[in-house]
């Protein structure tokens, strides 16, 4: 009898429909979609990642997996080595789900799969694998949500969270930034989706003590009342603000109001950074626009987001606080790609398993 890693990759690589180009490449090829990837899952990186929102970050940290290649071109892209520039490892189904079980072992809350709408066939069977093997923790699927309904519902039995970007509703934004004009029809279709599939449940940290003890019939002596649950279940919408560009945000948070209050959670994200993508590996520029603005979000912008958080009665979520700064971001060079203050590295692609 085979195991889950011995079956054959699922056949939609053949005409590539998975996400909204819907371009059709045989990707079990020699042929490259806009995403610039093979039937083959690469990989670029994979740590305990402690700078999620709480319930995402928990008591043990995110198990993030940085999937190489993007279906968008975003002119600002902070995570470009690996979106952009193809920086990444292949790995069979059989690997992935050792770096999964890796993972958990490190003492994750969570499988975070980033930016695997190109390669959700392979992720499936990679995930399969791992649960063949023991894998307990539930998966995440932290995508620009750029991905057809389809793709989402193939890979829908085997993730819990949904952590999908909403990055604009409008058009010439999205058609100049990130190389995708439909992206505002092809993102909110697929969230509510998302939010049909998973409803909002909470339960306790893998980390935490008293949920421990009282599953061995033992009290604690002056329980923490305020220890952080996780997200088991659900939707959290993540709105990254751009500067200048408020009438997008609250294009945003008023569809958020209007579809999602209540149903799934709202991220509100002030980490714009003025990232400059490098070239593509051929040499080429892959923008014909420079990011949107040379600078951070400032006070001003800040203090009219929370505005509009206000007006629409949004309360159920997260927002980032205000601190223009550029020491977070990541370098895939490294085996730590962010700071071990945010990060434990687990696997790079250069060296593998991490002693």
């Amino acid at each position: 009898m085979k195991s889950p890693a011995d079956k054959p990759q699922n056949n939609a690589y053949e005409i590539c429909s998975l996400c909204g180009r819907n371009c059709g490449t045989k990707r079990q090829t020699d042929q490259r979609g806009f995403c610039g990837e093979s039937s083959e899952l690469r990989i670029a990186s994979a740590s305990i990642h402690k700078g999620e929102e709480p319930p995402i970050t928990g008591m043990g940290g995110s198990g993030t997996i940085f999937i190489t290649g993007c279906t968008l071109r975003c002119s600002f892209c902070q995570n470009y080595q690996i979106s952009h520039q193809g920086m990444g490892l292949i790995v069979s189904p059989v690997e992935f789900a050792s770096i999964c079980m890796e993972l958990e072992s490190q003492g994750a809350e969570n499988i975070n799969i980033v930016t695997g709408s190109h390669a959700v066939p392979a992720i499936v069977e990679g995930l399969k694998a791992a649960r063949h093997r023991g894998l307990m923790i539930p998966a995440l699927w932290n995508s620009s949500a750029y991905e057809s309904v389809e793709a989402i519902e193939a890979a829908s039995e085997h993730l819990a969270v949904y952590l999908p970007d909403l990055k604009t509703l409008d058009s010439e934004i999205s058609a100049r930034y990130f190389k995708a004009p439909d992206y505002p029809e092809v993102a909110s279709r697929a969230i509510l989706r998302m939010a049909e599939l998973r409803e909002i449940r909470f339960g306790p940290c893998r980390n935490n003590k008293k949920a421990e003890a009282e599953r061995e019939g033992k009290a604690m002596i002056n329980p923490d009342p305020e220890l952080p649950e996780i997200l088991e279940s659900g939707v959290i919408v993540r709105h990254l603000v751009l500067p200048d560009r408020m009438d997008s945000t609250r294009k945003v948070i008023e569809w958020f109001a209007r579809n999602l209050n209540g149903r799934a959670l709202l991220s509100v994200m002030m980490q714009y950074t003025p990232v400059s993508a490098g070239p593509t590996p051929d040499g080429k520029d892959p923008h014909t626009e420079a990011p949107p603005s040379s600078r951070f979000v400032d006070e001003r912008e800040y203090e009219t987001v929370l505005g509009m958080l206000e007006d629409f009665d949004i309360s159920d979520g997260f927002y980032q606080e205000l601190v223009p700064s550029d020491d977070w971001l990541p370098d895939f060079e490294r085996e730590n790609p962010f700071s071990s203050e945010l990060s434990i590295p687990i696997w790079h692609w250069k060296t593998g398993f991490i002693a």
